[in-house]
């Protein structure tokens, strides 16, 4: 039915219907009508849109306020780092917090958009990410069956979280398992092992398969896959450069290693450096973005650096098994004006360059680079990157050996060309290997390109990197944890006899501090208000400091001012009635003696995550061991005083 209208009376203006002539207060609600008016004219005088931009600002502006709040906490740097220091026993706030989920998919999503720019990759921030929900999901099972949280259960979790992270991004399960135990912890269960098989398996087995949902795949295949030759793969006498190639990507490493860390230090403890990341993080990042993008420009420098390439995409170009040396020694084919995909090779080719000219000039370029980008401020990834220059420097090899041998090594008569791809892909394994201190790289590069056809050599290299690395350097993440004066207990290095001689009583704090039972009230409130420790060893009485128990600061100060009971007169408040009225102590399970040597108190302490222990001598409290001495020790190993 169509709306009735009328004419108000006395006027000649336009109808209106009849519910607004016969409404209630027509007047008022006219007069707001026409405030309402008017503001909408005066407000859009300068164009609809101003609204539009109103809004838009202030949605912006929490929007930034909330990312910047909640990254400027946690989620910056790879992770992996403050997920070790975890792992080992300590506890770092809000880590692990999932309101930081956001803030961290966010700040990746953003790194991941600047391509080749800032080159960095995604493994840390996907490990952070899938410990993140792994503890959520753990503290709800927790409260849904009502248990109570078991600390080692816990970091089982985090462990095969970690090994999640890794697969997706590769999707390779078991290279991430193997990663994951040799990076995350130095003793791990083999009966947890089905954890992380089991979640990295259908990590991986989910990513590849959402590539053939997306028509990005027919199957489930390799992420990079290379078809190298199968019936002779490398000669005999090519062990050799594979070896060499694993040396040279260990001293690389070494070099690499040294100077990240002392950048990142510089950059810390430097007054200007250090006033910017404190005050004016924005600012830090986009000055060195502006510095990365100046170089990887294209139509510049970024020419002889393949910088038009994307991080898949320089792997896939390096894995190529043909000889680009050998391909461009009687042709030059001309710089491509835009990006060929059939032809990537063409992006490490330039007229004025040779290919090993722009090969040396990425790792020269890309070397220091990297460096400055592991400063910036934002979750990033630092895998990938170094996993790239690896097989750069291979590549290199590759093609070198490649000129001087056209025609293949002989060897039994039968002459096979050389592949510098697979020069590559032993480069790549050995060089993030090296700087990481894993093996497992090798597997991940053959599930990476799905043959294994290279799989002595790559592992002979990997091998001879990692003897270099982990004689001279920390590993890339034990490095960042000492810049970032994160808690940690350092390895054992010296292999010398005379280390097994050295006691617990030669490094032991012999200076502790105990609460008897027998101990007035009095004494015991002076102590809680001289120290700051949180735990208290517990001495059966003062004479015979038969230790018997560990109490906490918390719970001693909580029944220290709580009101006491009514004493019968005479009696002397002590210790011992505060105990009887239900203050918690807790049982000494685990102690060391005088005589345990230092590699059984660091093997102990890495095995069960502890921070401290007590040293009694038959059973008397005489000392305590915690990472402070057992750091200084291991630091008098390998730094020996000078004599006097």
């Amino acid at each position: 039915m169509e709306e009735l209208v009328g004419l108000r009376e006395g006027s000649s203006g336009s109808p209106v219907t009849l519910q607004e002539l016969w409404g209630p207060c027509p007047r008022i609600r006219r007069g707001i009508r026409g405030g309402l008016e008017w503001l909408k004219q005066k407000l859009f005088r300068v164009g609809e849109d101003w609204y539009f931009l109103m809004t838009l600002g202030v949605l912006m502006a929490l929007i930034s306020y909330a990312m910047n709040f909640a990254i400027g906490r946690v989620v910056r740097g790879s992770g992996i780092p403050e997920l070790k220091t975890i792992l080992s026993g300590v506890v770092l706030e809000d880590y692990l917090d999932i309101k930081n989920f956001g803030a961290k998919v966010v700040g990746l999503t953003c790194t991941l958009a600047t391509g080749s720019t800032l080159f960095l990759g995604k493994v840390g921030p996907f490990v952070h990410l899938s410990v993140m929900i792994a503890a959520y999901l753990g503290r709800v099972h927790t409260k849904a069956i009502g248990e109570p949280e078991n600390k080692s259960k816990q970091n089982e979790m985090l462990v095969a979280a970690a090994a999640v992270g890794v697969a997706t991004v590769f999707a390779a399960p078991f290279s991430g398992v193997l990663f994951s135990i040799e990076v995350m912890s130095s003793h791990f269960s083999v009966w947890d092992y089905w954890r992380g098989f089991f979640a990295a398996t259908c990590g991986a087995f989910m990513f590849r398969l959402l590539a053939v949902f997306n028509s990005e795949q027919e199957t489930i295949t390799s992420l990079y896959k290379t078809n190298f030759r199968v019936d002779v793969p490398f000669d005999l006498p090519e062990i050799f450069f594979f070896v060499a190639l694993g040396a040279i990507c260990g001293i690389l490493s070494c070099a690499y290693l040294f100077c990240q860390r002392t950048f990142l230090g510089f950059v810390k403890t430097n007054r200007v450096t250090s006033k910017l990341l404190a005050t004016s993080k924005p600012l830090y990042s986009a000055l060195a973005a502006l510095v990365l993008a100046s170089i990887t420009y294209p139509p510049g420098v970024g020419r002889f650096i393949a910088s038009r390439l994307s991080m898949k995409q320089h792997l896939e170009s390096l894995f190529d098994n043909n000889s680009w040396a050998l391909m461009t020694r009687n042709s030059s084919p001309p710089w491509p004006e835009e990006l060929d995909p059939q032809n990537l090779w063409f992006e490490w080719y330039h007229p004025r360059f040779t290919i090993f000219g722009t090969l040396a000039f990425f790792l020269v370029m890309k070397f220091w680079m990297l460096i400055l980008a592991t400063t910036i401020p934002m979750p990033a990834g630092y895998f990938m990157p170094i996993f790239i220059l690896g097989a750069a420097i291979g590549r290199l090899i590759g093609e070198a050996l490649a000129v001087a041998f056209p025609e293949g090594i002989v060897a039994g008569g039968v002459t096979n060309p050389i592949m510098p791809g697979g020069y590559a892909l032993a480069g790549a394994a050995a060089f993030s290997g090296a700087v990481t201190h894993t093996i497992s790289t090798a597997l991940l590069a053959f599930e990476l390109t799905g043959q294994i056809v290279h799989a002595l050599p790559v592992l002979m290299a990997v091998l001879a990197a990692n003897a270099i690395a982990q004689s001279f350097q920390p590993s890339f993440y034990d490095g960042t944890i000492i810049v970032k004066k994160l808690p940690y207990l350092p390895w054992i290095r010296s292999r010398k006899i005379s280390s097994h001689r050295v006691t617990v009583e030669h490094f032991m704090n012999a200076t502790i501090t105990t609460v008897a039972k027998d101990t007035p009230l009095e004494e015991v409130v002076k102590v809680v208000t001289s120290t700051d420790m949180a735990k208290y060893l517990l001495v059966e009485s003062t004479e015979s400091q038969i230790l018997v128990g560990t109490m906490e600061r918390a719970h001693l100060v909580q029944a220290l001012q709580a009101e006491p009971p009514s004493w019968a007169p005479g009696h002397q408040q002590c210790l011992q009635d505060i105990l009887a009225g239900g203050c918690p102590m807790e049982p000494v399970t685990l102690q060391l003696s005088p005589e345990t040597s230092l590699h059984q108190a660091h093997n102990l302490f890495e095995l069960l995550n502890l921070q401290s222990l007590p040293v009694t001598s038959r059973g008397r409290a005489v000392g305590s061991v915690s990472w402070v001495e057992l750091k200084k020790a291991i630091s008098s190993l390998t730094n020996p005083p000078a004599p006097k």
